[in-house]
């Protein structure tokens, strides 16, 4: 990912920073006596993977509670959920997530009731794959009070029957109600979560996150750093509630070091397209009803980044229907001219734009946070809700050919955390098992092998401000790389989904090895 020299056979590495890259020969008289090489034998190595935009904690702590990611029916979804009640105490909050009812039959939304036949007592909540609707039971709505004549909050919806009475499904600002009176994870076992996190991402090839939660991740990063534990560079995107805070003590974007720094103020602009909640210009296809739920209105939208910038802080703000999209644009171009200093401001998505609005993120000098696997997911959903204005969604080709920067990211535990599944879906467009066809889903907007890796490495770390750090194998920067077992560049593209990590090093040092080395 070096421009200057794009291509090496061999790396020296000393300290914790990369000393040259190119071939063995000049490489030799470089070499400390005390050191040693390591041949990988013809295998890959590319810089450290940084995810741009995931939920860390919320990623460790899947791991231990009811994860119904990829169930492909109501009734296997409910066998699991009664797996884990038979197991809890009378009383005790079930929690889990990653239930996607488009998979489940006709795609409508599940009820209370359903969770009520396995969980009568023990209050249950559940967040949706896409972490936009809130299932819950009716012992989790006796307790926090809903009832038919609970209003809708602003910028959020609870969703109801023919008679009125909440159905189990609350969305976006909606999902508060229950929120609010749900026991949190203790700051121990958000770290825990953490560190088996960790060891998962390691065994991806991540060296760096660009996390999108609250001050209690952000608490939890800082303990492991505290340890001396945080065996991964952390970005940390501040809440748009702790604005006012952030601006009284006078953080600016990049307060912090090379292991935990701040950077970015994340806001939500909109839902969904699973949860029928994207914020669209027209309404949805499949329901001329509804055109999304906007969670701030334009004007608020202004303040917000307006306030953000005037201060020295970038945004980073989540929009995913058209409508969304340029609400964002507008609002960035607004306070633009009034921004403290030049500042890399990041629309989290980008799903759907309008045609319209494309060039606007070069011309802006926004950068594009997607999540390439987001596209192979939602063929099916994006086709049914959006029609042809899917014809710009995931638009990749489109933004780099105005010159727009694309920053990479999984979105976990929303999708799959592995960076080599987003390459995968970058290049190809197709689903593992080759859905929808050897062309892909809207095949003008794939892009090159290289182009989905700088998106994962050099413009990952541009967008937080530390390109000058990492981001590719450059002389200087720190020894942050990737072992892989095959050459990605030049293999089928669909063989990128069978490709292993074999090492991933952070700061000049293994923090994963597998057995092959």
């Amino acid at each position: 990912m070096d421009i200057a020299r794009p291509v090496a056979d061999s790396v020296a590495i000393h300290g914790n920073r990369i000393v040259a890259a190119g071939h063995k020969d000049e490489l030799c008289s470089m070499l400390d006596s005390q050191g040693g090489t390591l041949d990988l034998e013809g295998c890959t190595v590319v810089p450290g993977f940084i995810d741009s935009h995931l939920h860390f904690a919320q990623y460790g702590m899947r791991l231990n509670s009811v994860d119904l990611y990829g169930i492909p029916t109501l009734q296997e979804a409910l066998d699991r959920i009664a797996d884990r009640v038979t197991g809890a105490e009378p009383g005790v909050w079930i929690h889990g997530g990653g239930w996607n009812c488009n998979v489940w039959g006709d795609g409508g939304f599940p009820h209370r009731r359903d969770l009520d036949i396995v969980s009568p007592g023990n209050p249950v909540v559940l967040s949706s794959k896409d972490g936009h609707s809130t299932w819950i039971n009716t012992r989790a709505i006796e307790m926090a009070h809903i009832t038919a004549e609970t209003p809708d909050p602003p910028g959020g919806r609870i969703r109801r029957d023919l008679c009125g009475d909440p159905t189990g499904i609350l969305q976006e600002n909606a999902a508060r109600l229950i929120y609010d009176i749900v026991p949190q994870p203790a700051l121990g076992e958000l770290v825990e979560a953490c560190r088996q996190a960790l060891v998962k991402a390691h065994r991806h090839g991540l060296t760096g996150i660009h996390d999108c939660e609250d001050e209690r991740a952000f608490a939890a990063f800082q303990e492991l750093y505290r340890r001396k534990e945080l065996t991964m560079r952390v970005l940390m995107h501040i809440p748009a509630r702790n604005l006012d805070a952030v601006i009284a003590l006078g953080l600016r974007d990049g307060f912090g070091d090379e292991w935990l720094r701040i950077c970015g103020v994340k806001i939500l602009t909109d839902g969904a397209l699973g949860s029928r909640s994207a914020w669209m210009l027209s309404p949805y296809e499949s329901d001329p009803t509804n055109s999304g739920i906007p969670t701030l209105t334009p004007d608020a939208l202004h303040e917000l980044v307006h306030k953000a910038n005037r201060a020295g802080l970038s945004v980073a703000v989540h929009a995913i229907g058209d409508a969304a999209n340029r609400a964002v644009l507008d609002a960035i171009q607004a306070s633009r001219d009034q921004a403290l200093a030049p500042l890399r401001n990041r629309i989290e998505h980008v799903q759907l734009l309008h045609p319209d609005d494309i060039p606007r993120l070069a011309r802006l000098g926004v950068v594009a946070s997607m999540q390439p696997i987001h596209a192979t997911s939602d063929i099916e959903i994006a086709d049914l809700h959006w029609g042809k204005r899917a014809a710009t969604s995931y638009a990749w080709r489109s933004l780099l050919d105005t010159g727009a920067r694309l920053a990479f990211g999984s979105d976990a535990p929303v999708e799959d955390l592995s960076p080599l599944f987003g390459i995968h879906a970058a290049v190809t467009r197709r689903r593992p098992d080759g859905f929808p066809g050897p062309d892909g889903w809207y095949p003008e907007q794939r892009i090159t092998v290289a182009q989905a890796v700088h998106a994962y490495t050099l413009v990952a770390a541009y967008a937080g401000g530390e390109e000058k750090l990492k981001g590719s194998l450059t002389p200087g920067k720190r020894a942050d790389l990737v072992i892989l077992d095959q050459d990605i560049f030049r293999i089928d593209p669909m063989d990128i989904l069978h490709t292993q990590v074999l090492g991933t090093m952070v700061d000049g040092k293994f923090v994963y090895k597998g057995s092959e080395l």
